[in-house]
């Protein structure tokens, strides 16, 4: 079966830039993202990791760590590594697994064989710290990634995981949210909603975000 969003995400062991780990163990406590590309010293690649090294920080503030993946040897990556730096104007501060006998490619399905059976397609996985898979997303190799999107989704799960609402289309940290169409009483609405809430339609209902001031 494919993985699927709840899934626990598979615990493996690999030999990554920074060292060996263990997938789980490395994860700790944190959100993770875990991301695939193609190959080494490919033009679209060069760019994502490089824009994923400028976010770093962005997804340290969130309690996320990154992570990617590809099938070339360890040799391959850490070569590619300056060029990336040296093009990109970065420091690739985060861990690429090696995976040349594409082993956790094929236990993640990040290999898709009628687009290429040789190499990943674009998989993101975004992953919480009770290991559950909370966002699968894929792209195919000419399309790079929007890794701004990545950041907005880690907001958005971090949030309504701790309260009782949900993002509403192109929604951005600090906008509205919508309440869960489950909370029914007026006290309780009152209670979790203090800056109040306003009513489209029964089922349609705003507040302002709850963790903003």
């Amino acid at each position: 079966m494919p993985l699927q969003i709840g899934d626990i995400a598979p615990d493996f062991t690999a030999e990554t830039t920074e060292g060996p780990i263990s997938f789980h163990n490395w994860i700790g406590n944190n959100w993770c993202v875990f991301f695939s590309h193609p190959k080494d010293y490919t033009p679209v690649c060069t760019t994502e990791l490089g824009e994923v090294a400028r976010l770093k920080g962005e997804f340290a503030q969130r309690n996320a760590k990154v992570i990617a993946i590809s099938v070339d040897p360890l040799k391959d990556h850490k070569g590619w590594t300056k060029d990336i730096e040296e093009t990109q104007k970065c420091s690739v501060a985060y861990p690429l697994i090696a995976d040349p006998e594409r082993k956790v490619a094929t236990l993640y399905g990040m290999i898709h064989p009628n687009a290429s059976d040789t190499f990943t397609v674009r998989s993101v996985f975004v992953i919480d710290p009770a290991k559950k898979v909370r966002l699968i997303i894929t792209y195919p190799a000419s399309t790079g990634r929007n890794f701004l999107e990545i950041l907005r989704v880690v907001d958005s799960l971090q949030l309504t995981d701790q309260y009782k609402v949900a993002t509403p289309v192109n929604w951005k940290d600090g906008e509205d949210v919508i309440i869960s169409p489950a909370l029914k009483d007026e006290a309780q609405l009152k209670q979790l909603f203090p800056k109040g809430y306003r009513v489209v339609k029964p089922y349609l209902r705003f507040t302002p975000q709850p963790n903003k001031k």
